[in-house]
């Protein structure tokens, strides 16, 4: 089993940025394939971007290219979402999660969950 802590979010204005972290702990981070989902109020999770073990490949949403980046750092086993140009409509819960097959974006296919970190874009 592995446990992750989202960190890193906060007021931020229109076309700021800000990097959210996620770390690990308890099974060995290089086994999974990571992802970020976000959740606004009223709306259903939706997928934001996810990485392969190791690295080797990302995926960001469509409506987020360009603009959000992720990365992450085997020795920290932590997995990073960098947002720049923001918008109000990126204020969100967001989350990390762990998947056995990268390149899936439905939330079922993501099994460990963290407890999220409030993302406001204030206009």
């Amino acid at each position: 089993q592995v446990q992750l802590v989202e960190s890193g979010g906060g007021l931020v204005q229109v076309g700021g940025s800000l990097r959210l972290s996620c770390t690990t702990s308890g099974r060995t981070f290089r086994l999974y394939n990571m992802g970020w989902f976000r959740q606004a109020p009223g709306n259903e999770r939706t997928f934001v971007a996810a990485i392969s073990r190791g690295g080797d490949s990302t995926y960001v949403a469509d409506s987020m290219k360009g603009r959000f980046k992720i990365s992450r750092d085997e020795v920290r086993r932590t997995v990073y979402l960098q947002m720049n140009s923001l918008k109000p409509e990126d204020t969100a819960v967001y989350y990390c999660a762990t998947s056995e097959i990268f390149g899936r974006t439905r939330v079922a296919d993501f099994g460990s969950w963290g407890q999220g970190t409030q993302v406001t874009v204030s206009s």
